[in-house]
C-alpha cells in the first residue's frame, strides 16, 4: 500500500538560517503545539493497546519498545522511568535499541536496517506469548522495528506500534497501530521534533495508564516509587503524613523501616 511520509516532506518555513533568534523559537513553538491535538485523535487507539497491554501484565507478561534512533531512545527512556516511579521491577518493561546500548549515545551505522536482530534482541528476554511489543518508528518504515513485528505476529505475541505516518508499513504491520500524524518538520525530515514530542507523550500516556491500572498509584500519588534519593524520600515523608496522623518523623522512621510509602501507610494502619 502506498503512502506518504509527511514527516519528511519540506514544511513552509524556508531560509531558517536567515531567521533571528526569536522567530526560531517563535516558529517551532507554534508547531509544536500542534502535537498535543495530533495525540487527541489518536487517543482510540491509545486506548485499544492499553488495555490489551494491562490484560497481559495483569496475567504476569511484560511489555517490550523497539525502536532505532530517536524512537528507539525514547522507548528506552520510559522503560527506564517505569521502576523508581512505580516501583516496578527492571524487567516488566524493557526497552530495546538497533545497536545495542552503544547506540543510545552513539549512532550505529545501518543497526536500523536489519530485520531480523530487533527479533534476536528480543529472544534474549525470552519473549513469549504472555508479553506485548510495541514498536517505535517516525516514519514507519523502519526495518529493524518491522522484522521484529512480524516474528511477534507470526508467534501469537501482541504487537503494537507508533508512528507518525498514516498507512505506513508500521501501521500494516501492528495488531494494534497508533498513528499521531504530526505533518511537516520545522527543520526538514528531523523526526526527533514534532514526531519525538509525540511519541513520547504517547509513552507516557501508554506507561503511566498501564501502571495506575496495575495499582501502582494510589489517589494521585506514587505510592511505590524507589527512595533512590533524598528528594524522593521527603516526598514519600509528605505522602504519608496526608494519609496518616503521624509527625515528619514519625513518617520518615515508616518510610525508612517499610521502604515504600504504601508499605509504610499500611503497618501504620494493622497497628
Amino acid at each position: 500500500m502506498a503512502f506518504t511520509k509527511t514527516t519528511e516532506q519540506s514544511s513552509k518555513y524556508e531560509h531558517l538560517e536567515q531567521m533571528s533568534i526569536a522567530d526560531l523559537l517563535t516558529n517551532m513553538n507554534n508547531e509544536d503545539k500542534t502535537v498535543p491535538l495530533a495525540v487527541e485523535k489518536a487517543l482510540p487507539q491509545i486506548e485499544a493497546l492499553v488495555t490489551q497491554i494491562v490484560s497481559k501484565m495483569k496475567d504476569g507478561g511484560r511489555l517490550f519498545y523497539i525502536g532505532a534512533g530517536t524512537s528507539g531512545r525514547l522507548g528506552i527512556v520510559d522503560a527506564s522511568e517505569c521502576p523508581p516511579t512505580f516501583g516496578v521491577a527492571f524487567d516488566r518493561v524493557i526497552g530495546l535499541i538497533a545497536g545495542g546500548d552503544t547506540a543510545i549515545r552513539k549512532a550505529v551505522e545501518f543497526a536500523e536496517d536489519d530485520l531480523e536482530q530487533a527479533w534476536k534482541d528480543l529472544q534474549e528476554w525470552d519473549i513469549n506469548p504472555k508479553d506485548v511489543v510495541i514498536g517505535i518508528a517516525a516514519s514507519g518504515t523502519t526495518p529493524y522495528v518491522l522484522g521484529g513485528l512480524n516474528k511477534c505476529n507470526e508467534l501469537g505475541i501482541i504487537t503494537g506500534g507508533i508512528t507518525c505516518n498514516a498507512g505506513s508499513p508500521l501501521a500494516q504491520t501492528a495488531q494494534f497501530p497508533i498513528e499521531v500524524v504530526v505533518g511537516p518538520e520545522f527543520v526538514t525530515g528531523s523526526s526527533r521534533m514534532k514526531a519525538g514530542t509525540a511519541q513520547k507523550l504517547v509513552l507516557n500516556m501508554i506507561s503511566t495508564t498501564t501502571m495506575i491500572q496495575l495499582g501502582h498509584v494510589k489517589g494521585n500519588k506514587m505510592v511505590d516509587m524507589q527512595l533512590s534519593n533524598v528528594k524522593l524520600i521527603d516526598r514519600g515523608v509528605r505522602m504519608i503524613m496526608s494519609e496518616i496522623p503521624v509527625s515528619y518523623e514519625d513518617a520518615e522512621h515508616l518510610l525508612k523501616t517499610h521502604g515504600s510509602v504504601r508499605k509504610a501507610v499500611e503497618a501504620f494502619k494493622i497497628n
